[in-house]
């Protein structure tokens, strides 16, 4: 049931106390109106825990700002969140209209760095977070004496002569509950076999990160992508003040997970008001692949949590690899990645320990 305002409400309760759910949660349909982002659809959450995002339906039912009690979580770029025709897909021009948010959806025929793969030019991280969402339906229902909240979406990659993958979102939070969940389905609508890559690009920013924050995760082992990111990789986990002139690193976990493979990274900051931590539960038999990006720059200061079924080198280094997924005609993937907030130095604290206790 609702925990709202320090008390647990069951459903009559909660209805005899307000004219209308909207007063203390729900989602609301809006369409941005300013500069390149004119046009964008989005799909405002309000949870009652303090948790708020704005799912982005015209951009990929991707999540941008997202804040708790006030504290911003998600770093925010300055290109805003731009309309679908900005996207430039040449080369490194998904940096353009790379907002930022929440959680940002590289992918799904190709993602990581621009390459020529056989006579394809790829750019950077792929074309889904540009796709506008059809079908869009949003809402709320009881489920005995819990609220919850979604939103569904379809977003379809697709050429003549080439890919017909299809993307079904539901982005999903209960009311009085500090998380929210992705649920993913992504199919092969085509009659060829197709290459497919997915990262879930996680972008955290001020003040959740800042000097007093930690990177939180039950590694296995850890590996730089590069000479200078695994000559640093005993700060992995720390960050410190902006600096100028600072070089992105780029680091991959092989995370320890349960029996089932399930498994939890957070990223804690025990001096950010009585204590805050953002976790992020996923399972590595879907997403096997989790990559650090840490930008500790002026301006861009952000920390990338990349959960993925793949390396951020790009495709032709995947095939390489050996680790290249391909979805058959009509296969099909699902994927679930679950992001929540504890507040509270005594359960920042547990949830340190519990992820430390993964194995």
């Amino acid at each position: 049931m609702p925990d709202l305002y320090g008390r647990e409400l069951k459903q009559y309760q909660l209805l005899e106390r307000v004219g209308s759910l909207d007063q203390v949660g729900g989602v609301r349909r809006v369409t941005l109106a300013e500069g390149n982002e004119a046009g964008v659809e989005a799909l405002e959450f309000r949870t009652g825990s303090g948790l708020d995002f704005t799912v982005l339906a015209g951009r990929g039912m991707d999540i941008g700002a997202t804040t708790y009690r006030g504290y911003p979580l998600a770093w925010m770029s300055p290109t805003g969140a731009a309309a679908s025709a900005y996207y430039e897909p040449e080369g490194l021009g998904w940096l353009r209209t790379f907002y930022g948010g929440l959680l940002l959806t590289c992918g799904l025929t190709y993602a990581g760095a621009p390459a020529t793969d056989g006579d394809e030019e790829l750019g950077l991280h792929g074309r889904i977070s540009h796709v506008p969402a059809r079908n869009v339906c949003h809402g709320g229902s009881w489920q005995d004496d819990d609220y919850v909240m979604f939103a569904e979406g379809q977003m379809r990659e697709a050429a003549v002569f080439g890919p017909d993958m299809l993307l079904t979102r539901r982005i999903s939070a209960r009311l009085g509950e500090a998380k929210l969940t992705v649920q993913d389905t992504v199919e092969n609508q085509g009659f060829a076999p197709q290459e497919h890559m997915l990262i879930y690009h996680c972008n955290l920013g001020y003040p959740l990160v800042d000097g007093s924050a930690e990177l939180v995760a039950p590694d296995a082992s850890i590996e730089g992508r590069d000479e200078y990111s695994q000559d640093t990789i005993s700060r992995a986990s720390r960050f410190a003040d902006p600096e100028p002139g600072i070089q992105e690193r780029v680091y991959y976990h092989d995370l320890r997970a349960r029996e089932d493979g399930s498994t939890r990274v957070a990223v804690a900051n025990r001096q950010l008001g009585d204590g805050l931590a953002l976790y992020f539960d996923l399972n590595k038999n879907q997403l096997p692949d989790l990559a650090q990006w840490k930008m500790p720059g002026q301006g861009t200061y952000v920390l990338g949590i990349e959960p993925a079924n793949c390396r951020v080198e790009g495709r032709p280094a995947e095939r390489e690899r050996g680790t290249l997924q391909v979805l058959e005609p009509g296969e099909v993937r699902q994927y679930s990645l679950t992001i929540g907030v504890v507040e509270g130095k005594n359960a920042v604290n547990q949830l340190v320990k519990d992820i430390n206790g993964i194995r």
